[in-house]
């Protein structure tokens, strides 16, 4: 097999389980590889986040993301598996430290929260200085 465009398209966790949902309850039925191949990722698929999401949800929470300048690529990290500790936002986004304060990251926390309600965030941990 050869792949004629590499970067034709970048598909999120839910758009890969929709497609392998219509690919199962297709009249055609594939035999072999194939079908061993989608059952093991839709299993797999059925039990991350993404099974509670929405295109609504998905749209809205991208709208939502905007102001914080995030690459395509960071958006849809975020949003196959949303983070709940500001610890896995600073694994998802290159350069979080520098790119991102810490309030825009709670903003972010809360934001993936609002729209993929499954998920619980950490609140970040202010600590005073009693100086």
């Amino acid at each position: 097999m050869e792949i004629i465009n590499a970067n034709a398209a970048t598909l999120s966790n839910f758009e890969v389980l929709k497609h392998l949902q219509k690919i199962k309850d297709s009249k055609r039925k594939h035999k072999g590889q194939l079908a061993t191949i989608t059952y093991e990722t839709l299993r797999y698929l059925e039990e991350t986040p993404c099974k509670d999401q929405t295109p609504q949800k998905i749209a809205n929470c991208l709208k939502a993301l905007q102001p914080f300048n995030l690459s395509k690529t960071e958006k849809l990290m975020l949003i196959n598996t949303p983070p709940t500790t500001p610890l896995e936002i600073q694994l998802l986004v290159e350069e979080s430290e520098e790119k991102l304060t810490e309030e825009q990251v709670q903003q972010i926390l809360d934001i993936l929260a609002e729209y993929f309600p499954f998920i619980v965030p950490e609140k970040i941990k202010v600590e005073e200085n009693s100086n």
